[in-house]
């Protein structure tokens, strides 16, 4: 074989090298990014938009998150300290037609407590999302929304329907943290009509101890007659 043959042979041969490790590649980026959906599922978007569209450092900020909490232990919250944090959250919800501003302040407190509770970090704000980010994607965003919307609160920048859809959009988070652990996680679909409509699952299994939950008529919580159901207002009107 002559020389410019051999030559020709070489550079075919690196070029086929370089084109596989390209494939190979590619490959194993794509497998990353579709484990990394499933995992966060909405909060994988998020954060490639808050990288500008920089789905590579997206991809390495929530690969740091795994690294760091994604083998942190939680405890579920005791039968009793459940009931206590779901009364809290009721009277939240009662207090927001007089109080509107004070509720979503206290809401939010309530929630970093409760994610204290369960074992989740609780030194900085920033922290303990990113670790509730990784187990709780789905909902997560909420307990930032809720979080932004109590700054604005304190500084008199925030309307009363900011403050109504902060509280909302929070609640499926608070639901989310407070289940009992042989409780499964609500379908996508069940989510969806949620935030759609801002009322409660009825097919999820929390029906028994969440508050807004009852079967009776009127306008009760399923706490008993004569409180106000979160979604309403007291002329009536749907949130």
């Amino acid at each position: 074989m002559s020389t410019g043959a051999i030559s020709i042979v070489v550079v075919v041969a690196v070029v086929l090298a370089a084109a596989l490790i390209i494939r190979v590649v590619r490959a194993g980026a794509g497998r990353r990014e579709r484990a990394l959906r499933r995992r966060f599922g909405p909060e994988y978007e998020l954060n490639v938009a808050q990288h500008a569209g920089d789905t590579k450092a997206a991809e390495r900020e929530l690969e740091e998150r795994l690294r760091l909490y994604g083998d942190l232990r939680t405890e579920p919250l005791p039968g009793e300290l459940r009931e206590r944090y779901v009364a809290e959250w009721a009277g939240m919800q009662e207090m927001f037609i007089e109080s509107p501003e004070h509720t979503v302040t206290g809401a939010d407190q309530l929630l970093a407590r409760l994610a204290h509770d369960r074992g989740y970090p609780s030194g900085h704000y920033e922290e303990q999302v990113a670790a509730l980010s990784v187990h709780h994607a789905d909902h997560v965003q909420g307990y930032r929304q809720i979080h932004d919307t109590a700054a604005r609160a304190r500084e008199g920048r925030a309307d009363t329907e900011e403050l109504r859809e902060a509280v909302v959009h929070a609640r499926p988070f608070f639901e989310d943290l407070v289940r009992p652990p042989h409780h499964g996680a609500p379908t996508g679909s069940e989510t969806a009509r949620q935030h759609h409509h801002g009322e409660r699952r009825s097919g999820s299994g929390l029906r028994r101890w969440l508050p807004g939950t009852g079967t009776g008529t009127g306008t009760g919580t399923g706490m008993g007659t004569g409180h106000t159901r979160f979604g309403h207002t007291k002329k009536g009107g749907a949130w």
